[in-house]
């Protein structure tokens, strides 16, 4: 990241495309980093147990609020491009799924792609979704309401923390907006897995969580 003339920032996404904020951003410099990192071929590994349930210690606790309301068009800009004419779910589609092939639009015209969240696999895009981690709207009535509109879109396609997973459409679709406390991955296998990622996006960007979200958090994460 580096700073203009005028003081605002700049976030290199790609070698040739970056993103101007006119305003800082709520996290610090450090936080601050290049939203895509291409190296990586699947979920980034979270940070271990130990340090999560350190994070999870450290976190604000406080009610959701969802004033002004939650528009997800309104306010979360996604998918951008990022890489010619790959937009986010495309290039995760590419770095999750094996053998995928492209068109000159990159979109993703055969592959497979394995959904950790059932243990299936399936050989059209077209049955997968890019889940967030952190849903869009969970972000929202956990502070990210008081960011700016382009805070919010490198939230929403950041490739560099593990917040974005392809997975199996309907299964994204029965997730929806729900925290730990209200949904988790029916793969017992992956239940620590999801948590520290949960609990790593959420302190990196400095969201909140509600009492029985943590609860049910510290009750899960314990034998992680």
């Amino acid at each position: 990241m580096k700073t203009t003339a005028g003081g605002a920032f700049v976030l290199v996404l790609a070698s040739h495309l970056t993103l101007t904020i006119a305003t800082p951003l709520l996290w610090t410099d450090e936080r601050a980093s290049s939203i895509v990192n291409f190296h990586t071929r699947s979920l980034p590994e979270p940070v271990n147990a130990t340090v999560a349930k350190t994070y999870l210690a450290a976190l604000l606790v406080e009610p959701e609020l969802n004033e002004p309301l939650y528009k997800r068009d309104k306010h979360f800009k996604h998918w951008i491009n990022i890489k010619g004419e790959c937009n986010t779910r495309e290039l995760v589609l590419q770095r999750d799924g094996t053998d995928v092939k492209v068109d000159n639009g990159c979109r993703a015209i055969s592959g497979s792609w394995f959904s950790i969240y059932d243990n299936a696999t399936w050989t059209s895009a077209d049955k997968i979704d890019i889940d967030h981690i952190v849903p869009l709207r969970e972000a929202w009535v956990s502070g990210a309401r008081n960011w700016t509109q382009e805070q919010r879109t490198v939230f929403a396609n950041d490739l560099e923390r593990p917040q974005l997973i392809a997975v199996t459409d309907w299964v994204n679709q029965d997730k929806g907006d729900k925290d730990p406390a209200e949904w988790m991955p029916r793969v017992p296998e992956i239940k620590c897995l999801y948590l520290r990622a949960w609990i790593e996006v959420k302190y990196f960007y400095k969201l909140s969580v509600d009492a029985r979200e943590k609860s049910a958090i510290e009750s899960l994460i314990a034998s992680c």
